[in-house]
């Protein structure tokens, strides 16, 4: 098998993955909320409600199809389009496992294994607020434009103290921008985050805000803005928006185990490497990577479900008054440490 052919497989497999983790999370989110509320949940549709994202899915489908007289079209379908876009694009550099071994050749369960690899997540991630903002405006809705806007704003400003904390964690690493370096280098138990919790921390608080998600759900406020940015769509377009938000969340919690807790990396990896064939140990690292991941998802979950949403000049004050000071003290204390002891 060549290389190219396994990469488009990983890809197609990605791409397949992501769309179910997306579909799944929905039925998820739901269960969670009715097991903290004292509820059942969904459990209509099949066994438990498993085929309830199914039925989700087909009745997206199978929606009318409206796109508003006074909106800009080619806009208006560009929007949920690039944003879903941007959230797919996103896991190409995430390394999901050891690489695998097929009759002496290696490959690696990674689409591309470049030198900047946070660099790019950092770059596609601020892509996003694009899909948000092009569809508020095109929407030409003064609830859609005032969630854009209030997006991108929310957006900007975490990102700017997301940066800073990966500048502490780079610090640690020699500086490698690879994620497959960064976690190479967390072998074993070496997980950043017992050597950077702070950083951790903002990051995760950040993580929250560049998804949308409560309390950081201001963009898509229900009770000020209807349904925010997304307010005049329908049907798989309004889906694609939906499912955006959950692949966000499903690549967000991979790139936190990847960064502050090893990615695939276990304790006793390499002891298992010289008992157990090679692939299988390979298999055992991706169910690991997803066990973490899986962790993360349910954290959003359970957070969104516990805490109010903060009010927007709360959340403003929070991004700039408070995380961004915190992340550059952060990487002082980091390099002053590292400069001399």
């Amino acid at each position: 098998m060549s290389i190219v052919v396994f990469k488009a497989i990983l890809v197609l497999l990605l791409f397949l993955v992501s769309l179910g983790i997306a579909a799944y999370s929905t039925y998820a989110e739901r269960k969670v909320a009715a097991f903290l509320q004292d509820r059942i949940g969904p459990d209509r549709a099949g066994p438990f409600g498993l085929l309830q994202p199914i039925a989700d899915g087909v009745k997206m489908f199978l929606k009318e199809e409206i796109i508003p007289t006074v909106s800009d079209k080619l806009l208006f379908i560009a929007g949920p389009s690039m944003f879903m876009l941007t959230a797919l694009m996103t896991s190409a550099v995430i390394p999901w496992g050891k690489p695998l071994e097929f009759g002496g050749q290696v490959y690696a369960l990674q689409v591309a294994d470049i030198n900047i690899g946070i660099l790019y997540i950092m770059g596609v991630v601020s892509l996003g607020v694009y899909g948000i903002m092009i569809g508020g405006w095109a929407s030409n809705n003064k609830f859609a434009l005032l969630g854009a806007i209030r997006a991108s704003s929310q957006m900007i400003s975490y990102e700017l103290a997301m940066g800073m904390s990966v500048i502490a964690l780079l610090l640690m690493t020699d500086g490698s921008l690879s994620l497959n370096a960064i976690v190479e280098s967390q072998k074993g138990f070496h997980w950043n985050v017992i050597y950077q919790p702070v950083a951790f921390i903002i990051f995760l608080v950040c993580a929250f805000a560049e998804t949308n998600r409560t309390p950081f759900d201001l963009p898509e406020s229900e009770s000020e803005l209807i349904g925010g940015f997304h307010t005049e769509y329908s049907s798989m377009k309004l889906g694609l928006y939906l499912f955006g938000e959950y692949i966000n969340m499903f690549i967000s919690s991979a790139v936190i185990s990847c960064l502050f807790f090893g990615g695939y990396n276990f304790p006793g990896i390499d002891y298992l490497g010289t008992i157990m064939p090679a692939n299988l140990v390979s298999l055992i690292s991706v169910a690991v990577l997803f066990a973490k991941i899986f962790f993360f998802i349910f954290f959003f979950m359970w957070v969104r479900w516990t805490i109010p949403r903060f009010r927007y000049d709360q959340l403003m004050r929070l991004g700039w008054q408070v995380l961004m000071p915190i992340s550059i003290i952060n990487v002082l204390v980091t390099g002053a440490i590292l400069t001399f002891l």
